[in-house]
C-alpha cells in the first residue's frame, strides 16, 4: 500500500515542501510531515515518499491559533527547534527542560510532555502564533488516548515514535496540519 501511495504523494509533497521551503529557508529539505486532524494520524515523507505512518492526538479543543485557545494550528509549519537529545524514553520536560523524572507509558494521573520536543513555527498568517504558543510535536505518557483528540494544542505521539521521528528529521522539516483526510491527499 505504501508503495502505491508514493506516486500520488510525490507531486503533492513536492508542491507542499517547495512552498514551505521558500517561506522558511529551512535546513531539512528531505522531510515533510502531514498531520490529518480527522484521521489523528501523521504521515512522514522522505524525498516525497511515504516512510512512516503514526497515530497521534491533536487538541481536544479543535483547531485554531488564537492565544489561550488550546487549539491545534492548521496549515504550513516547520520544525524550528529540537529538544531532548539523549533523554530516555518517558523523560519529563517542564518549560523545555528535563526534570529528571521518567514516566512509563500510560502512567496514571499526569499528562506532562515527555521524551522529545519538536517545536513548531507557523508559516501562514493564520498560524503565526504557533511558536509563541509553544506548539510542539512531543511524547505523551497517555499513549492509550492516541488516535483521539486529547491534547491542549500540541501534536502528541508515543514516546518510541517521537524518538524515531526526532532522529529522522532536522530543524526546518516541513509540517502540514490539515483538516483533510490522508486519503484526500492520495492515500
Amino acid at each position: 500500500m505504501i508503495r502505491s501511495l508514493s506516486l500520488h504523494l510525490a507531486s503533492f509533497s513536492a508542491l507542499l515542501c517547495g512552498v514551505v521551503l521558500c517561506l522558511s529557508g529551512c535546513a531539512d529539505t528531505h522531510h515533510c510531515l502531514i498531520v490529518s486532524v480527522p484521521d489523528q494520524k501523521m504521515l512522514v515523507l522522505t524525498d516525497g515518499k511515504p516512510v512512516a505512518l503514526y497515530k497521534v492526538s491533536t487538541s481536544k479543543y479543535g483547531t485554531g491559533d488564537r492565544e489561550g485557545s488550546y487549539a491545534t494550528p492548521v496549515g504550513h509549519l516547520c520544525i524550528r527547534k529540537k529538544i531532548g537529545e539523549g533523554s530516555p524514553l518517558g523523560a519529563v520536560f517542564h518549560s523545555r527542560k528535563p526534570t529528571g523524572e521518567v514516566l512509563p507509558p500510560d502512567a496514571p494521573g499526569r499528562d506532562p510532555i515527555v521524551t522529545r520536543i519538536l517545536w513548531l513555527d507557523g508559516l501562514d498568517a493564520h498560524n503565526r502564533n504557533a511558536f509563541g504558543r509553544c506548539i510542539y510535536i512531543h511524547g505523551t505518557p497517555q499513549e492509550s488516548l492516541l488516535g483521539t483528540p486529547a491534547s491542549y494544542g500540541c501534536i502528541r505521539m508515543r514516546s518510541v515514535d517521537v524518538k524515531t521521528l526526532y532522529e529522522l528529521v532536522g530543524t526546518g522539516a516541513q509540517v502540514l496540519v490539515t483538516q483533510g483526510h490522508l486519503k484526500e491527499t492520495g492515500l
